[in-house]
Order: structure tokens, then sequence, then C-alpha cells
């Protein structure tokens, strides 16, 4: 008498655990969430792979590979991409939340000298898994590692790129120093934004700058068309030696902010502003630089310093005016920088002062990695058109 079967298992699937047992989990899991985010790319795209359809509103771009630690261990997991962004598999936005949370968590609370003990029961809190001490011990260990693999990872072509520095206190030889935090960010050629590197270092800010910009070539960073920044002289010194073909944009906000020091009285604030955000705004490069003439000559007379000043220092906000004018926006300040500094200021407060380098470099690279993956698996920051 012959019997069916009504198992609904692959027979690959059934080989496996016949064979390895529980054993054979991680990997047939790992299986089944690649088979479930290839489906649910179809459905975004609204079409299998290579149908030609109507219907279709995309097209596939590939795979990232992403490394996930779950409680079966961890799975090598090949995430769909879409040209253009946009998409995201539904099923991993649970697990990653509780990832980040844990990497962050374990980050701070290793710094700011947290017992194991204590870490154990606030990351069953946040992951709804119980730890041991020992497991959150080794977990802390290995932090290091991923933080640093994902610091020395390889770059690509990148399109624009932004500068920007923050100090943050850390203690050493018994004194407490300022240390410099430096960021970069850019946009690459499918106009998705990512960090691009952090360092902090102790040492003199152009040497530090220097290694720093080194360290981003060597990664393969290539491609640049545009550096924005503000006009730090250690920053300047250095992009010069290593990036001194890419042409530069000083920050505006950072520049209408600078001309307030040249001001013979504060009462001229407002108007002096006003007359800077109006050759910023100007639509094409003469007719900025035909109100900065007239602004120049405006103040040559009321405030020579002033004058002096805009002369030298205004054209260098003005190369944007070079670049597509759906760029110019996002393109004028370090504000996105400046923004992502606020977000690591009000985590790194609660520390207040750094047991050493290796501790803040610790926390902001914990903290800037999860950053960049949310920009890079989230929407395009700018469009791009290859004839630019």
């Amino acid at each position: 008498m012959t019997t069916q079967s009504h198992c609904t298992l692959s027979d690959t699937v059934l080989e496996h655990l016949t064979s390895q047992g529980l054993d054979a989990l991680p990997e047939l899991l790992r299986v089944l969430l690649n088979t479930a985010m290839e489906a649910e790319r179809q459905q975004f795209l609204g079409a299998s792979r290579y149908e030609r359809t109507d219907e279709r509103r995309g097209y596939a771009n590939g795979y990232k590979p992403k490394t996930l630690t779950t409680r079966v261990g961890q799975l090598d997991l090949a995430i769909p991409q879409v040209r253009g962004g946009g998409f995201y598999p539904s099923a991993l936005e649970r697990g990653l939340r509780s990832e980040r949370a844990l990497t962050l968590a374990l980050a701070e609370m290793d710094v700011q000298g947290v017992s194991t003990r204590k870490v154990a029961a606030i990351t069953e809190q946040l992951c709804g898994v119980e730890l041991t001490s020992m497991q959150v011990s080794r977990a802390a260990a290995q932090l290091d590692g991923v933080l640093e693999q994902w610091r020395n990872r390889p770059l690509a072509e990148t399109r624009y790129v932004y500068l920007d520095a923050r100090y943050e206190k850390v203690r050493q030889d018994g004194h407490v120093r300022d240390a410099a935090v430096l960021i970069a960010t850019g946009v690459d050629t499918q106009g998705k934004r990512l960090v691009l590197g952090v360092s902090v270092a102790l040492s003199e800010q152009e040497a530090h700058w220097r290694t720093f910009l080194q360290g981003l070539v060597e990664r393969g960073m290539s491609g640049v068309q545009l550096v924005v920044s503000d006009a730090h002289a250690g920053l300047q010194q250095a992009r010069r030696a290593v990036l001194g073909g890419v042409p530069w944009q000083r920050c505006q906000f950072h520049l209408q902010q600078n001309a307030g020091a040249y001001l013979p009285r504060q009462s001229m604030r407002a108007e002096v502003a006003a007359d800077i955000r109006a050759i910023f705004t100007a639509l094409n490069q003469h007719e900025a630089t035909t109100l900065l003439a007239k602004t120049v000559q405006k103040y040559a007379q009321s405030a020579p310093k002033l004058s002096a000043w805009l002369e030298t220092a205004i054209p260098e906000g003005l190369t944007v005016f070079g670049f597509p004018a759906a760029h110019r926006r996002l393109l004028r300040t370090t504000n996105g920088v400046e923004r992502l500094n606020k977000e690591l200021r009000r985590r790194t407060r609660v520390v207040g002062v750094f047991p050493n380098e290796a501790a803040c470099l610790r926390l902001v690279s914990a903290l800037v990695m999860e950053v960049s993956e949310e920009w890079e698996t989230g929407r395009t920051y700018l469009t791009m058109d290859e004839n630019a």
C-alpha cells in the first residue's frame, strides 16, 4: 500500500533536517528569509524576474550582503535592492531594530562601565532575548571588531563629500582633553547618502584630517566632484593636500555666521544677512557675482573690514553654481552633517567624559553606522542625472 506524503517542505529542506536535525535551522532560516525577501521585492515591483508587464513599477538592482545575528546563530543574508531605492524587506525590520538597539546599548553601557549583569537585563527588555553575563561580555568584546570592519569597509565612487568635526571630552593621563571627532558623509552615484567614515583622535588637527582623508581615498573613495565643508584651517590644509584637485564649496550657513565678526556695529546684522542671502539665492553665477560686487561697494566706506572680507570669502560659497540646479539646495551647506552631529551630541552628553579615545570611537561608530544603514536603505537623497 502506497502512503502519500502531505508534507509541503521542499526536498532540500527535508534533507537538511533529516541529516543535520536542529543544527540545520540557521541555514534553513537563511534560505527562508532570502526567499521571502525576494518574493516581497517582486510584489513591490509588480513583476517577477525577467517578466515583461505594463504593471511593472521599477527594476531589481542586485543584492546587498548582510549578516544578521539571531537566536539560532548568524545568518548571511542577501538583501534585495531596487533601482532608485524606496524598498526594504519588512521581514527584517523587527530583527534589525532589535539588533541596532542591542549594538548601541552595548556600546553605551560598556563606555559607562555598566555591569554585564545589568546589561543582560536591559538587552532582554530591548530585544526579547535572555542573555547570560558571559554572552554579554563576549558580545561586547566582539563589538569593536564589527565596528572596525565597518569603518574600514571598501568605498566606491562618490559624487559629493561633506566634512565636519566636533569635540568630545576624553580623559588622558589624568587630564581631560578635547578629542576631535571627524565625520565624512557622501552621496554616491545612485543619489544615496552614506557615512563614509569617522575618526577620533587627540592629535593635531591638520595631521588628523590628512590621515583621515587619505584613509578614505585608500578605501576606494573616487570620482569626487565637490567637497562641502567649513573653513577650519587644519581641514583646509589637509583637503588641499589630499583632494586638492576637487572643487570646494564653503558652507554658506557658516559664512553668514562668520560675517558677524566683521560688523562695526550689531545694528547692521539684519541688513548684512539679507544682502548675503540675496547673493546665495541668486538664479545663476553671473547674477550672484554682480550682487556681490554691489554689496562690496555698498559697505566699502561704512564697514571697510566687512567689505574686504565679503570680497574674498563669499566667492568660496558660490562654487555650487557650477552644479545642477536641482542639487544646489543640498550642496550649499553642511547642515546634513550638523544634524548628524546634533544626534551624536544628544547620545554622548550622557557619558560626559569618555575614559579614553577608544571608548569615544566605539560609541560614535555604533551610532553613525546605524544612521548610515538607514540612509543607504531609505529614500534617494539626490536624483542623479548621468549627463550632469
